[in-house]
C-alpha cells in the first residue's frame, strides 16, 4: 500500500482527491488533512499567510503520524505567491516537519510539464491579474513560457469550488493558444478530476490541473507509476527523457 499524504486549505474542491484514489487502484490510499485557510481571499498577502509555517505545522504531523509515504501542500497559489527560494523553502519545512519527502502543487505543474516535454502552456486562472501574473513568473523560473493567461478574478476559493464542467470547459478554451503546448489550470479549488478527458478531447492537447498533478506529483515522490487514461496524458504518456 502506498499512502500519499496531502494538505489542503479549507473546503472547496477537495472532492477530486477521493475521486482520483477511486482512479488509481486499490494499493494507493489518497490522506487527506485540511489546514486552517487564515482566509479565503485570492489576495497575496492572505495566500502568503496560508501557506505560512504557521499554517502548515500542526496538519503536516497529523499527515506523518497518518502513515503517509509522502506529503504534498496542496494548493498552488499558497506556493508560487512566495516565489521559486520560498516555495523551496516551504517544501523544506515540510521534509523536515513530516520526516517524509515533500513538494508543492507549484512544483508539480512544473514538474508534470517537464515529464510531458512541455515548452509552452497556457494558464486559465480564477485568480485576479496579479496573482496570475506570479504564477506564470514562476513557471518562467521553471523553465516553461508562458503564452496566454486567462484569468477571471474570482475573489475567493469558495466561489471557484461552485464551478461547474461548463464553466471549467469556457475557461480551458478561453486560455488556449495555438502556440501552447498544454493549458494549465493552476485552481486546487476547481473540480477538475472528472472532466480530464472530455478537456483533452476538445482542446486537443494535454491538460494539466492542480489536483491531478498534485496526485501525480504525490506518487513521483513515492517513486510509484500508475496507468490511469481517465486522468489524461500526465498518467498514460512514457516518461520523456530530457537530454
Amino acid at each position: 500500500m502506498t499512502a500519499l499524504g496531502f494538505l489542503y486549505p479549507g473546503h472547496s474542491g477537495e472532492d477530486d482527491y477521493p475521486r482520483i484514489e477511486q482512479l488509481l487502484g486499490s494499493d494507493i490510499r489518497v490522506d487527506l488533512v485540511h489546514t486552517d485557510t487564515g482566509g479565503d481571499a485570492h489576495r497575496v498577502d492572505a495566500l502568503r499567510e496560508m501557506g505560512s509555517p504557521r499554517q502548515l505545522e500542526e496538519s503536516t504531523a497529523e499527515l506523518r503520524l497518518a502513515g503517509a509515504d509522502a506529503v504534498v501542500w496542496a494548493c498552488t497559489s499558497g506556493g508560487f505567491v512566495h516565489g521559486w527560494e520560498g516555495a523551496q523553502e516551504q517544501v523544506r519545512f515540510l521534509a523536515r516537519t513530516a520526516g517524509l519527502p515533500a513538494s508543492s502543487t507549484s512544483f508539480a505543474f512544473v514538474h508534470a510539464a517537464k515529464e510531458l516535454g512541455l515548452r509552452r502552456v497556457a494558464i486559465g486562472t480564477t485568480y485576479p491579474e496579479d496573482v496570475a501574473r506570479l504564477f506564470a513568473d514562476f513557471l518562467r523560473t521553471g523553465g516553461l513560457e508562458t503564452v496566454s493567461v486567462a484569468g477571471s478574478g474570482v475573489v475567493t476559493a469558495a466561489e471557484a469550488g461552485t464551478w461547474t464542467e461548463t464553466e471549467v470547459l469556457a475557461l480551458a478554451r478561453a486560455a488556449d493558444h495555438p502556440d501552447a503546448e498544454a493549458v494549465l489550470l493552476p485552481g486546487t479549488a476547481l473540480h477538475t478530476a472528472a472532466h480530464i478527458p472530455v478537456l483533452e478531447k476538445e482542446l486537443g492537447k494535454p491538460l494539466l490541473t492542480a489536483s491531478q498533478v498534485t496526485v501525480w506529483e504525490g506518487l513521483r515522490l513515492a517513486d510509484r507509476r500508475v496507468n490511469a487514461p481517465e486522468l489524461g496524458a500526465l498518467f498514460t504518456r512514457e516518461p520523456v527523457i530530457q537530454a
